[in-house]
């Protein structure tokens, strides 16, 4: 104060009548200091926004207690609808992204994407599957009835700069070696792998367009995947027994399955709208013959705690064997909805925009993949087919992840070119 009041220090009592005289005089407006002296109105601002919840800080420049109550409050809000609807299965998830780092990045897509947001806006906005990592790989039934290599989940699926997938993809495959227990430096490798294979997946679309169609088949497929296409090759009798019971021709009630006979007429209308919209080719007639109907619980990592009804349907023919199991899984917003730098408006429900996003991204996939309403809420529609295979690339040796993870990058590519193309031809309805 003595300083400032220029007095010496051994003259306390002409200091302060002097300081104030000389506070007196101070204004702000002229610039005599500045303007950021005075912030009471700015902070008062800044209480209330945060007060109601409004980001004022980056979440990825948070630390400490601030950057674990974002966590915590991210993931409650992601799973805010499951929480009320299967509080249980929330817990059970919650409790596997604590114990293993690679499945909570596969489980937290909104907290990853909200790190994210507004990045790379200088770059080329494509369409992006959202949810690139090593599991959102696998065998699908392809629509000529054998299977095929290709991503398999697009609950995602968004319009976002094409950096969005390639670090995701990235960073995924790097938690997987880290999760199997490898040094750095191959984590590094890998993920440099599936970096490689992206950049030569845009090259060999670039100088051949016929790549952009290029399948990945039992015939052609690297020795990675020759185990999982294997699998595929069940039949659809042995894929059955476990779920549904030949005598009875209804599920089976497992850790998993329960059976829910009394849906059969509330979902029979809901089976037949979506029948008519699908109407896939060479399907006999009452191929869509509703006969049981069951909820599904503990699949997925992500979609965990997403209501889910499984609904057994004549199939091809009245033998038992030939039973099709038809699952409706409830869907949501993409978790990179609102966070790209040249984010769309759209009304599309989410089902109907990830049915969208298979169609444009695989197109020669399963031609069951669709989408349903019940009671407002949207469902994705797919078949549970014996085709069906995850890829469970953390058993894979290391020589075989890093192969898998090439291909996956270059598969990537040709699933972006794919969609591309298939969008702007689509012009307005895409």
């Amino acid at each position: 104060v003595s300083v400032m009041a220029g007095t010496a220090p051994d003259a306390p009592d002409t200091a302060a009548p002097r300081f104030a005289e000389a506070v007196r005089h101070l204004d702000v407006s002229n610039g005599s200091v500045p303007a950021h002296i005075d912030r009471a109105a700015a902070f008062a601002r800044f209480a209330r926004a945060t007060g109601r919840g409004a980001v004022t800080v980056a979440p990825v420049l948070l630390t400490g207690q601030a950057r674990r109550q974002h966590i915590r409050n991210t993931v409650l809000e992601d799973h805010r609808v499951r929480l009320h609807v299967v509080p249980d299965a929330v817990e059970d998830k919650l409790d596997d992204l604590v114990d293993d780092p690679f499945a909570f990045f596969r489980g937290t897509a909104l907290l990853y994407y909200r790190d994210h947001a507004g990045t790379d806006a200088h770059l080329a906005t494509v369409p992006s599957i959202g949810d690139v990592h090593p599991e959102n790989f696998g065998i699908i039934p392809g629509a000529d009835g054998e299977p095929l290599f290709s991503a398999n989940d697009f609950d995602e699926a968004w319009p976002a700069p094409f950096t969005y997938d390639v670090f995701r993809g990235a960073v995924g495959f790097a938690l997987l070696v880290e999760a199997q227990g490898r040094k750095p430096s191959k984590r590094r490798k890998v993920a440099r792998d599936f970096v490689r294979g992206y950049i030569r997946g845009v090259e060999a679309c670039l100088f051949d367009p016929g790549e952009i169609d290029a399948r990945v088949t039992a015939g052609n497929a690297p020795g990675c995947l020759e185990p999982y296409f294997r699998k595929a090759s069940r039949s659809r009798g042995r894929f059955l027994r476990k779920k549904v019971d030949p005598e009875t021709d209804r599920f089976r009630h497992t850790d998993r399955i329960t059976p829910r006979p009394e849906l059969v007429d509330v979902l029979r209308p809901v089976v037949e709208e979506y029948a008519r919209r699908v109407r896939p080719a060479g399907r006999p007639e009452g191929f869509f013959e509703v006969r049981d109907v069951a909820t599904r619980s503990g699949s997925g990592t992500a979609s965990r705690g997403l209501p889910r009804f499984w609904v057994l349907v004549r199939g091809w023919d009245d033998a038992a064997d030939q039973r099709v199991i038809l699952e409706f899984k409830l869907s949501r917003a993409s978790a990179m909805q609102g966070l790209v730098p040249a984010d769309p408006r759209s009304t599309m429900p989410p089902a109907e925009r990830i049915a969208k996003a298979f169609t444009a991204f695989v197109g020669d996939g399963d031609p069951l993949y669709g989408h349903a309403d019940i009671d407002g809420l949207s469902f994705l529609v797919r078949e549970r087919s014996p085709m069906k295979v995850n890829v469970d690339a953390e058993d894979m040796s290391y020589p075989d992840l890093r192969e898998y993870a090439e291909l996956c990058g270059q598969l990537l590519a040709r699933k972006q070119a794919r969609a591309d193309r298939v969008l702007r031809e689509a012009g307005a309805d895409g």
